[in-house]
């Protein structure tokens, strides 16, 4: 019968045998009581371990085991599988079946029993059930561990070693003598649950109190069964390796659940981490991207709010407040929108890395929805300002209506004051013949001073109504004054029939009336009307835009000045009238009853009217020479604008055909061109005091509130967005000759090759655009020997060269691309291995260099570089102070080129 010890190992059939030859010293322990001792002691509680899951345990390891029923339930705790039936009888032959089965299960999990049977087993012997055991522990508890490709004892000992090697005194090296201090035992312990040890405490000459604790600790606090005893370890000379084996396996389940527990709680964490920063950025989008909607969705309205306010003051405080948004509020939220972008395209970015989703912002704050609130608010503002100027346009047109409309009417209810009360008067019912004719022909006269004010009413009326329509905001009050008019007008003319018709029923009873009265009335009456009107609009106020309009009104004025002897003769013949009534009332002795009966119009009324014609027209020529020379100031301002913009305007369209021509002529070498280029850029920096003047200038038009100008096509913002166009055309221009210089340089290209490149280039530039089309650029490479004609290889070698030089698929070839494009098909490109060959001559072809001959053989700076960033050469033909010139060779040009 052949010991259960012997060596496990791959059968013929593939089934793992666990018997392994022992040393002569292991088969002397076969009759040692304390190896006995101490494997009865371990395999027991181990089996206990498993058994008290279900309800049960054993005392005795051979004899409890006899008749199979606890052996069976053993493997189908430890495997989680059913076990065929059990027979329950007390016969040997059932205990003997039973045994049987469980030994059947074990063989059907791989391992090859050797010269163990079920008779052994049911005859109780001690050496056959350890055996049976220890080979259950082996394929359930050991042979699973894996650790670095390594497996069963050979993976467990490689773990208790990673485990144990940072602590002091711990040296496992096999599953014996390594144990018997105690400390590898704490020092698992202490590795994996620190807080229940103290390791710094325990002494290595006391392996009892280390044994004792490390058994105490794992039995109270990792459901760890004692297995041995401290003495049973410490008083043999060598301790049984299965049983220590045993023990240490419970450790590694023990502790492999924590670790995996840990491993998947840090793989969590990882994944939380990277979702946490990714939700923190989604948070910030949201949260700017709201603020910027919320911005734009507040000033939307405003900017499309048309709401007229009621005086200038008022508007302009708007005008200024668009002002400050355009210089103050708008700028900020303008970085606000693009580095919303970035953020978007960087969380974006960050996700796409981590294998996340890409990020959907919530409904209505996608970049397109801010873009479109954004190109919106641009819409709004648009036309913000120019409805600012307008209103206020109109608003100075509502006051100077409103200002003449009341002067109309205070003028004519000044006229209408006590005219109800004269026109409902008796005094005709008491009145001579002559007083009757007399009130009569002064009736009169008062209808033709009634016809007369009839333009002033209609006026009056017409001012009001375009008031009404302009959206004065006073009209209310200008309405209830017109209509106050009106209807006072309506009752005048009531009543001024009323009378007529009154004194019409006595005129027959009157007789003679004084012609002279009647002709100075008569001719009195339009003359006043006339110094009335004259005096009305030498003080009516005017608002003009030109200096067309202030001179027209200069003229009429002029003109009414020119009718001023006649009016004055006018004048004259009046006052004669009534000379002529005192001296023939002198003459005649007749003394005259007052004032004439048929007019109110005394002379010294004509002359003081006519004292205030004669100062108003010298007040009226004041007032049209000052704002003559107001728009004479302006019309200066537009000239000094026009003329200045009519000499920058077609100075940057020049400057711009001039940098196009220098860009396709190419005379002189690139440096030539490059120093001429920034001697052009820096005149065109010089000519910006011109630009700032013209600001200036353009400030003043707009403080003055000038809004046309004749004398020039050129605005101040065509002429701020050539101005920015030609400052961007020399840049560019000025970068592509650095990059061809560059490109030169690099490629040890000639100025005469530059100059035929550009010279083909510009050739089939037809439209110099700096761009071939496809076309274009297929008929230059036919020119230089390019087989690219229309076939299937030429289209192959066309497509070919296209995704050289147009990677972007733009369908256009820039000169820049042309000329990277030539240079790589033209000239040479050193490369790793070229490097690597010229070391090597240098170092007398030695597969390493000294500090020596690199200072010797290349220059000082050079050379200083080289030994700084040589590694050391490690070779098997390394001499001290030996460069390694290989690995710096191919350092310097990437793994691409090895």
């Amino acid at each position: 019968m052949v010991d259960y010890h012997a060596a496990n190992s791959a059968s013929s059939s593939g089934q793992t045998s666990y018997m392994e030859p022992e040393s002569d010293w292991d088969r002397d322990l076969l009759l040692d009581p304390a190896w006995e001792k101490q494997q009865r002691k371990t395999f027991t509680a181990w089996c206990n371990s498993h058994l008290r899951k279900a309800g049960t345990q054993i005392e005795n390891i051979e004899e409890d085991f006899r008749d199979g029923l606890k052996l069976m339930l053993l493997l189908e705790v430890i495997s989680g599988e059913r076990l065929p039936k059990p027979e329950r009888g007390k016969m040997r032959v059932h205990k003997i079946n039973n045994v049987n089965k469980a030994l059947d299960f074990i063989a059907s999990k791989g391992v090859k029993l050797v010269s163990i049977g079920a008779e052994e087993i049911v005859d109780g012997n001690a050496k056959m059930t350890l055996g049976m055991i220890w080979t259950i522990i082996l394929r359930f508890a050991i042979q699973d561990i894996s650790v670095e490709e390594t497996s069963a004892k050979e993976g467990l000992l490689l773990w208790c070693q990673r485990k144990t090697a940072p602590y002091k005194n711990v040296n496992v090296q096999n599953f014996h003598i390594s144990w018997k201090d105690g400390l590898a035992f704490n020092a698992l312990i202490h590795r994996h649950r620190p807080e229940l040890i103290d390791y710094d405490k325990l002494r290595k000459d006391d392996p009892v109190t280390n044994l004792n604790n490390a058994f105490e600790v794992a039995e109270k606090y990792l459901d760890i069964p004692k297995m041995l005893d401290a003495e049973d370890i410490v008083n043999t000379a060598r301790p049984d390796e299965k049983a220590i084996m045993t023990y240490v396996s419970s450790f590694y389940h023990a502790f492999s659940g924590a670790q995996k527990a840990e491993t998947a709680a840090n793989r969590i964490c990882k994944v939380l981490a990277v979702n946490q920063e990714n939700e923190h950025l989604m948070e910030d989008y949201e949260k700017l991207a709201s603020d910027l909607l919320e911005w734009i969705r507040r000033t939307i309205p405003w900017l499309e709010n048309r709401a007229p306010e009621k005086t200038m003051a008022e508007m302009q405080q708007k005008l200024e407040d668009f002002r400050d948004y355009r210089r103050v509020h708008k700028p900020p939220k303008v970085q606000e929108k693009c580095q919303l972008e970035i953020n978007f395209n960087t969380l974006q970015t960050k996700l796409r890395l981590s294998n996340r989703p890409a990020f959907m912002p919530s409904e209505g704050r996608m970049v397109s929805d801010i873009n479109g609130a954004w190109h919106k608010l641009e819409g709004a503002e648009k036309g913000y300002e120019e409805w600012l100027l307008n209103e206020i346009r109109r608003l100075e047109r509502l006051d100077h209506l409103a200002e003449k409309f009341r002067q109309k009417a205070t003028i004519h209810e000044s006229w209408t004051d006590g005219k109800e009360a004269m026109l409902t008067q008796k005094d005709y019912e008491t009145a001579s013949l002559s007083e009757i004719k007399a009130l009569l022909k002064k009736h009169e006269a008062f209808e033709s001073d009634l016809a007369a004010h009839q333009d002033r009413v209609e006026q009056i009326a017409a001012i009001a109504q375009e008031l009404n329509e302009l959206d004065y905001y006073d009209s209310p009050s200008v309405n209830a004054r017109c209509q106050k008019i009106c209807e006072q007008w309506d009752v005048l003319g009531s009543l001024t029939q009323s009378r007529r018709e009154s004194l019409e029923r006595t005129e027959k009873q009157l007789e003679s009336i004084d012609e002279l009265y009647l002709e100075y009335a008569k001719r009195a009456a339009p003359f006043n009307n006339w110094m009335e009107g004259a005096m009305e609009d030498l003080q009516d106020m005017f608002i003009v835009h030109n200096i067309e309009e202030i001179q027209g009104l200069i003229t009429a004025h002029e003109q009414f000045k020119a009718t001023l002897p006649e009016a004055n003769k006018e004048r004259e013949a009046i006052q004669a009238i009534q000379a002529e009534v005192q001296k023939i009332a002198q003459y005649n002795g007749i003394k005259l009853a007052g004032t004439n009966p048929y007019t109110t119009i005394t002379p010294s009324s004509i002359d003081s009217k006519w004292d205030k014609v004669q100062k108003l027209v010298p007040q009226r020529d004041q007032a049209l020479q000052e704002e003559l020379g107001r728009q004479q100031s302006n019309d200066h301002l537009r000239r000094q604008f026009a003329n200045q913009a009519n000499i920058v305007g077609p100075w940057i369209q020049n400057k711009m055909e001039e940098i196009g021509r220098i860009s396709i002529e190419m005379n002189g070498t690139l440096e030539d061109q490059l120093t001429h280029l920034r001697q052009y850029e820096q005149s065109i920096i010089d000519y910006k005091p011109n630009i700032d003047q013209l600001e200036g200038n353009h400030q003043l038009i707009q403080e003055a509130l000038i809004f046309d100008n004749k004398y020039t096509a050129y605005t101040m913002e065509h002429l701020r967005v050539g101005w920015e166009q030609l400052l961007t055309t020399i840049a560019r221009t000025i970068n592509e000759i650095e990059n061809q210089i560059l490109t030169r340089d690099a490629k040890g290209i000639s100025q005469e090759q530059l100059h035929e490149y550009r010279t083909s280039f510009n050739h089939f530039d037809k439209d110099h655009g700096g761009a071939l089309q496809a076309e274009e650029f297929k008929a230059c490479l036919i020119s230089l020997g390019y087989d690219v004609e229309n076939n299937k290889q030429g289209d192959a070698e066309f497509a070919r060269i296209m995704g050289i030089v147009d990677p972007n698929n733009s369908g256009a070839v820039t000169f820049q691309a042309f000329i990277d494009f030539m240079s790589r098909e033209t000239t040479d490109t050193d490369t790793a291995d070229q490097v690597i060959a010229s070391f090597k001559i240098l170092a007398g072809d030695k597969n390493y260099i000294t500090a020596e001959e690199l200072r010797r053989e290349l220059p000082p700076d050079q050379a200083e570089y080289c030994i700084g960033r040589m590694a050391p050469y490690a070779g098997p033909d390394a001499v001290p102070g030996a460069l390694d010139y290989m690995s710096f060779s191919t350092a310097l040009y990437g793994e691409s080129d090895l």
